[in-house]
């Protein structure tokens, strides 16, 4: 029994390729099951992202990769295997801690791969059992704990959400403030959707094409407006954030000026993501108006990561004490049926050795007869406990295979027994 996990990221895979392994999670089972049935797949769970599909698995005596390789493929039309990665046992488990805890999202420490974690579990539970349970489950509580005890989360690390950190920084809160967005492509939408999240009171969606702006506030329950009747509410907004793709300024300090002079003493936070950029910079000396602009955002963003990446051997340290701890608990599994066969096969001897006794000794009143059967049972739970106790112990501490074998040869309990063909997965999931 091994654990696995085949996939593609941003690692080694262009968006192109991932776009095409992505599976919807009505595709999450199927695909499993199919797996199950053409390649001894025993457990599994598909992680599928805009960065990353990956299927972790638990195979028995059949290698599951060259059917996970064959999915892919066939979805992909090439194949799959150029562009990912097979990781096993060990380095599979550090892998998923890895990936739950954002230390290999493209975005170092984010915070949202915790959460599709948690959903690709959720959704493949049906196919999944206790080894990659007790996986996914321990995944997510060192996901909180790298978390909680590093700073590998702390501080915006886009554009969108250095630009809140900015405005944070002035305002304290962005709850009840009033924001506008001026354009409604992608990186407008972005920050459109950080503003609603930090709980602005209204937000106003201005674009050249009013009908995009139309579409973007309804998505986000925002207000939208006409391009040109905007700047008659600007005085009326703390935080501007602009991202149109205008060739020249659009904010120009004579409508700043304008706005500031009916806003009294009350700060202006503006917020210039575009390129080329929509703000004449003559607006930042205008009297409590705090302008941004890229430049600003990056060295933000830069700053911040640079601040996560310090945390990295923290977080690598705790990732691998809890490696270690997974993996002492998964070898101990190896141990479990053949003591399961081991101690079968020493009742039935106790029970025929006894039942043999018993006829020679009819003179015996039940009372007696009970007796003997209580010093056959203690005595054989006193003979096992210690064998028991220290193959546990063997098999937890990485020595499991070996004595676990020894075992097999020395008591001839054989691969075919009751105890060891019984189903794997169904004992594994009493296991959990």
């Amino acid at each position: 029994m091994a654990i696995v996990v085949a996939g593609i990221s941003h690692q080694g895979a262009a968006l192109a390729v991932r776009e095409k392994v992505a599976y919807r999670p009505a595709e999450l089972v199927p695909t499993l099951s199919a797996l199950r049935t053409e390649s001894g797949l025993r457990e599994g769970v598909l992680l599928s992202t805009c960065n990353r599909t990956e299927l972790y698995a638990v195979e028995g005596d059949t290698d599951v990769a060259p059917g996970i390789w064959q999915t892919l493929s066939s979805r992909l039309g090439e194949e799959a295997s150029a562009y990912g990665y097979v990781r096993r046992d060990r380095d599979a488990i550090s892998h998923l801690f890895h990936v739950a805890s954002g230390l290999d999202s493209m975005v170092l420490g984010e915070a949202q791969i915790h959460g599709q974690v948690r959903d690709a579990w959720a959704a493949c539970r049906s196919e999944s059992g206790a080894v990659l349970n007790r996986l996914f489950q321990t995944s997510l509580l060192v996901a909180g704990r790298v978390r909680s005890e590093t700073a590998i989360g702390r501080g915006a690390a886009s554009v969108s959400s250095a630009a809140l950190q900015l405005a944070r920084q002035i305002f304290g809160s962005l709850a009840g403030r009033r924001a506008m967005v001026l354009g409604a492509g992608e990186m407008a939408e972005l920050a459109l959707e950080c503003l609603v999240n930090e709980g602005v009171r209204a937000a106003i969606v201005a674009n050249r094409t009013y009908e995009r702006a139309q579409a973007l506030a309804a998505r986000h329950g925002a207000l939208a407006m006409h391009y040109d009747e905007c700047w008659a509410s600007l005085h009326e907004v703390d935080v501007l954030l602009c991202s149109t793709s205008a060739p020249r300024p659009v904010v120009t300090l004579e409508r700043l000026q304008t706005a500031v002079s009916g806003r009294r003493d009350r700060p202006l936070c503006i917020l210039d993501i575009a390129m080329p950029r929509d703000v004449d910079p003559a607006v930042g000396a205008l009297d409590n108006v705090f302008l941004y602009d890229l430049d600003d955002l990056r060295a933000v963003v830069t700053t911040n990561v640079e601040r996560r990446r310090s945390e990295l051997p923290t977080a690598e340290d705790l990732i691998a004490r809890e490696v270690e701890r997974y993996w002492e608990w998964f070898t101990g599994l190896s141990a479990v049926p053949v003591l399961t066969h081991f101690r079968g096969e020493m009742e039935h001897l106790r029970e025929r050795e006894v039942a043999t006794a018993l006829r020679h000794l009819d003179h015996l009143t039940p009372a007696d007869r009970a007796v003997v059967e209580q010093l056959s049972h203690s005595l054989m739970n006193k003979f096992l406990h210690g064998p028991t106790v220290r193959l546990r112990a063997a098999a937890a501490n990485g020595r499991g295979l070996g004595i676990v074998d020894a075992v097999r040869y020395l008591f001839g309990l054989d691969d075919s027994s009751p105890a060891e063909s019984s189903s794997d997965r169904d004992h594994h999931h009493d296991l959990t």
